[in-house]
């Protein structure tokens, strides 16, 4: 079976490779979908995020990471793929992650999502809570992987610090 983790991982976390490891255990194959929103401008380019996901995921077998711009359905036909795993973290998580399973089952019908609980010791950790973090030059290296606490360092080197 073939899934597809979507999200925009500006920056990707701790919490999405855990989501991402454990997905992979109930999937033949799992294309970790990089989603570009052209109205959003994000802290990494998505080069940069692209990146950062390959980095991490190079040892993970059955794992792609792929960029998309448009609709997760259209991504979903375009890859005859029929599950989307998504994980939540709180309840506010999954009234949006309903919403949207809702929505992208109506726009391909058969279209399934999968909601993950974030694992204890990652439920809190956001993507914009380790981007502010980070520029305020705080320590990151617990939410994220090596190479992307590295990229933040790097991307906030130049900002004064608060």
């Amino acid at each position: 079976m073939r899934a597809i983790f979507p999200g925009s991982f500006d920056p990707l976390t701790n919490g999405h490779l855990d989501l991402i490891e454990r997905a992979k255990t109930f999937t033949d194959e799992l294309l970790v979908a990089h989603m570009i929103n052209p109205d959003k401008q994000g802290l990494f380019t998505p080069q940069q995020r692209v990146s950062m996901l390959r980095e991490c995921l190079k040892e993970l077998d059955g794992v792609e990471v792929i960029s998309f711009t448009g609709l997760l359905a259209d991504l979903a036909r375009q890859f005859d793929v029929r599950l989307i795993v998504r994980g939540v973290r709180n309840c506010a998580d999954f009234d949006l992650e309903c919403a949207m399973a809702g929505t992208n089952a109506r726009l391909l019908p058969g279209l399934e999502t999968v909601l993950l609980p974030a694992a204890g010791a990652m439920k809190d950790v956001s993507s914009s809570l380790v981007r502010q973090i980070a520029a305020f030059h705080g320590d990151v290296s617990a939410f994220v992987p090596p190479n992307v606490a590295e990229a933040l360092r790097a991307r906030f080197s130049d900002k004064p610090e608060k």
